[in-house]
């Protein structure tokens, strides 16, 4: 499924649960860069996180000890 539609608007809304310290440097990240909105800062992180991700070799980044939401953390 697109993300956009053919205007390019977004079209795809995602929620997502945050604990005050993930936020809080979420928002510390946003207004250092300048990003207009969390939104935008969220969206930008996510397509720094997927770049780096593609250079990193899949053998140093072991996945399979983490199988619960909370052993994932943004900081």
């Amino acid at each position: 499924m697109p993300a956009s539609d053919q205007s390019g608007l977004r079209t795809v809304r995602l929620q997502i649960m945050l604990d005050r310290d993930e936020l809080d440097s979420i928002d510390d990240w946003r207004y250092r860069h300048r990003m207009p909105s969390l939104a935008a800062a969220i969206r930008e992180l996510i397509r720094r996180g997927m770049l780096m991700s593609e250079t990193v070799l899949e053998d140093e980044i072991d996945l399979t000890d983490r199988v619960r939401s909370t052993d994932f953390r943004a900081i």
